[in-house]
């Protein structure tokens, strides 16, 4: 196996606390660890920043926001520079006033940031009521070349929709990142947890093989009730996993504490795979107008 193919991924998976500055602080000292472990490209999860505060709608919670550039993408660019890795980071940002979005920043290993991925699909369910914060992405899906390699990044909720990896894919991506944040209603874990995972992995790993690529979710961990929100709260899941071009889980993190998951990749397996199972290849793209509609009658 050729070492040049060989790329670390480096997936963070914490826990968060009221204190932004305190959980910045904290992702970044994960980010020089997973760095001295060997990570390449390394992913946060969803809204590392805070507490996931869409568990209700509260205007305060905008104060939360930040601009791009700005304190993130500065901080995790610096570190980029200095241990040469490829940092996917995951902000809510403020892009004019009463704009919001649920973004990924992508910052090459010599500190430059690429670009940003603005999350296209937008839930809307018991304590996810991110409709209210967040304006859906206008940027499209997206895959930018990094020092370690090509990569899509898509978020969250952007997981269940096979459009999406395909058409980052199609952009020539070896690895799509999802940065998450799920997780089970304590009192529906018993009866449903099981299948809410098993349908969360499944529908990722489908992803891997429907476009032959990796695929790399960090999810974040832990319980989290919000101060002034009254419930259990959410207890998130963790399990940040990698599979590989085939969909198989190359590794996956533990479901109750937080974890650095540092996985070397096999880029070179992306064209294998693609070449063995040429599913680009045979795609019938003179068939498929109604994806563009709705409902078809």
């Amino acid at each position: 196996m050729s070492r040049s193919n060989i790329v670390t991924l480096g997936l963070l998976q914490s826990t968060a606390s009221p204190d932004p500055d305190a959980n910045l602080a904290r992702t970044l000292d994960l980010a020089e660890e997973a760095a001295g472990r060997g990570a390449q490209i390394i992913c946060t999860q969803e809204l590392f920043r805070s507490q996931y505060f869409c568990q209700s709608e509260d205007h305060k919670n905008f104060n939360l926001a930040e601009t791009i550039p700005g304190p993130t993408t500065e901080a995790f660019g610096r570190l980029a520079k200095k241990r040469r890795v490829a940092v996917v980071a995951s902000i809510f940002e403020k892009r004019a006033a009463g704009v919001y979005h649920n973004t990924a920043a992508v910052i090459d290993a010599d500190g430059t940031l690429l670009g940003i991925y603005r999350k296209m699909h937008i839930p809307d369910d018991p304590l996810y009521y991110e409709k209210f914060y967040f304006t859906p992405g206008d940027l499209g899906f997206k895959a930018w070349q990094t020092r370690h390699g090509k990569i899509g990044v898509l978020v969250c909720w952007d997981q269940w929709y096979p459009e999406a990896a395909r058409l980052t894919a199609l952009q020539g991506a070896q690895i799509l990142f999802y940065p998450t944040a799920i997780g089970w209603h304590p009192s529906e874990k018993k009866k449903h947890g099981v299948v809410q995972h098993d349908s969360w992995e499944t529908i990722q790993r489908s992803h891997a093989i429907a476009n032959g690529c990796y695929v790399a979710a960090p999810n974040r961990v832990g319980r989290e009730k919000i101060a002034g929100v009254g419930g259990a709260g959410i207890e998130f899941w963790g399990q940040s996993f990698v599979a590989g071009a085939s969909g198989e889980v190359i590794a996956r993190a533990s479901a109750g504490k937080e974890e650095i998951l540092i996985v070397p990749v096999d880029l070179g397996q992306v064209e294998r795979t693609r070449t063995h199972w040429p599913f680009l290849r045979d795609r019938r793209i003179d068939a498929y107008g109604n994806l563009t509609k709705r409902l078809v009658d």
